[in-house]
């Protein structure tokens, strides 16, 4: 999932470069959903590993 947070950011680089504004703020607002959706995912694993102890 973090990978494809990082493909999302790079995209949304590229065609803000380009003048694409439009589409780098669709995929720049993928990425930081998709980057919230991996900490809070590690955050629980991180915390039910500790629990398990």
């Amino acid at each position: 999932m973090l990978r494809y947070a990082l493909i999302f950011f790079i995209v949304a680089i590229i065609a803000a470069i380009f003048g694409f504004g439009g589409i780098a703020a669709g995929a720049a607002s993928i990425a930081r959903i998709l980057f919230f959706i991996f900490v809070v995912l590690f955050l629980i694993s991180l915390v039910s590993g500790l629990l398990k102890r």
